[in-house]
């Protein structure tokens, strides 16, 4: 039904409330999909086969995927635990995070593995990264997109939690907000289990944090990454541990 105030509108105007109301249509909802069908378990719960790390610092503790730095063994530069399932172009990622607070991790994905001598140990990823934090409080919470070691155009925040932006090649344009502070307070669980989802097809990539959508990006810059590997991260200096569980994959 069309409100009179609206069919009295000059065609002009009128049209501009048109496109206006399509364009509001086209903005992402907000609750994440349902989980696919026929999705890949990447972690056994039991141990880490199929993965590739540091083993003085990567474990299996009570199933679930643990990760620890400490004084004794520290690490030099990131480092990080390599799924070796080979490349994932589009795909759909689902795991649960936790993790102190006295540094930071991330989940990689569509990255590169670095083999060569310059390397600062023998698992270094670069690319894409979903950041991974104890903390609630913008801008440094879980889930912004940030270009690990340069591999995707060397862009550092790529995406920051709230944004729904186009990176042009000309720059990055934010078009709307999809979560504010309030909303990101209520929804992050600090010092407990929190859920992520990864959805990436093409250049448009979407993470959701406990079942709400964070972010939206469609990458155009020349350093958009399009394939790579998965893999999660520890985070060199202070002493630190993270863990994974329920890591599930669909290549789309």
């Amino acid at each position: 039904m069309i409100h009179a105030w609206i069919r009295a509108l000059p065609s002009g105007l009128l049209t501009l409330v048109v496109i206006a109301g399509l364009v509001h249509a086209e903005l992402p909802p907000t609750a994440a999909p349902p989980a696919p069908e026929g999705m890949e378990q990447l972690f056994n719960g039991t141990d880490l086969t199929g993965w590739d790390g540091d083993p003085r610092l990567w474990s299996v503790r009570d199933g679930v995927i643990h990760g620890e730095t400490t004084p004794e063994n520290a690490t030099k530069g990131n480092t990080f635990l390599v799924w070796q399932g080979g490349d994932v172009g589009d795909f759909e990622l689902r795991l649960s995070f936790r993790c102190n607070a006295t540094n930071n991790s991330g989940i990689q994905y569509r990255s590169q593995r670095i083999t060569d001598e310059k390397a600062p140990n023998k698992w270094v990823v670069r690319g894409y990264q979903h950041e991974i934090r104890n903390e609630e409080t913008f801008p440094n919470v879980p889930g912004f997109i940030y270009d690990e070691g340069g591999g995707a155009g060397g862009r550092q925040r790529i995406c920051q939690v709230g944004e729904q932006a186009t990176w042009k090649p000309e720059g990055k344009e934010v078009a709307a907000e999809v979560i504010d502070q309030a909303e990101f307070t209520k929804l992050m669980k600090v010092d407990d289990w929190n859920d992520v989802v990864i959805i990436a097809r093409g250049n448009h990539i979407r993470h959701y944090l406990n079942g709400r959508l964070i972010l939206d990006l469609t990458d155009q810059h020349r350093g958009a990454l399009s394939q790579g590997v998965v893999a999660l991260q520890l985070h060199a200096g202070k002493p630190m541990w993270a863990e994974y569980k329920d890591l599930r994959l669909k290549r789309l």
